[in-house]
């Protein structure tokens, strides 16, 4: 646990982790659930640090049913997926609470309200220079990806980093290219 900085919180038979336990990765995701022979086993869910988690039954160490679950609340499907697909391209807190109108001014605090940009309301803050990359920020000049707490989560390879230039929110306003007819 020393090497790899995680940590175990549980019983051991035979100097294997078994029986109910906690386990804690270094990345803060923690398991909770049955162990046997030093493997998930039994019943047990992923809790990650971004507040989602994977319910699962365990089979030594592989999954063998299992239901993930965002932080938001919205349930994950292998079948018939209908979030976010080209049909229907709303937030899964706009499903559930409807279409904020565009650039409101809050009667209430007189302040004007952002766009819906992610999920989150409000949207992160992203870096100069950087994109939000979903489970972090991506710096492109070092092609590293660091998550929200700043810590290193990996590099980028080639093709990584082409679909995080091409598809991620930018943390800066870029100007139109087409200037209006007059």
């Amino acid at each position: 646990m020393q090497y790899t900085g995680s940590k175990y919180v549980g019983a051991y038979v035979n100097g294997r982790m078994e029986g109910n336990a906690e386990y804690v990765l270094p990345t803060d995701t923690r398991y909770v659930g049955d162990m046997k022979d030093g493997m998930f086993h039994g019943e047990g869910t992923l809790f990650f640090p971004n507040g989602s988690r994977f319910d699962a039954n365990w089979e030594k160490g592989l999954v063998v049913k299992g239901k993930y679950t965002f932080a938001d609340g919205l349930q994950y499907e292998d079948r018939h997926w209908h979030y976010c697909d080209s049909y229907d391209r709303r937030f899964h807190t706009e499903i559930c609470y409807g279409l904020k109108p565009s650039g409101f001014l809050n009667f209430v605090t007189m302040a004007q309200e952002i766009d819906e940009l992610t999920n989150m309301d409000p949207p992160r803050k992203i870096p100069p220079g950087c994109y939000d990359c979903g489970d972090g920020f991506y710096d492109p000049t070092t092609r590293v990806i660091k998550d929200y707490r700043n810590r290193f989560l990996r590099n980028a390879d080639d093709d990584e980093h082409e679909w995080i230039v091409r598809t991620c929110r930018k943390g800066w306003a870029e100007k139109p290219t087409q200037k209006p007819k007059l």
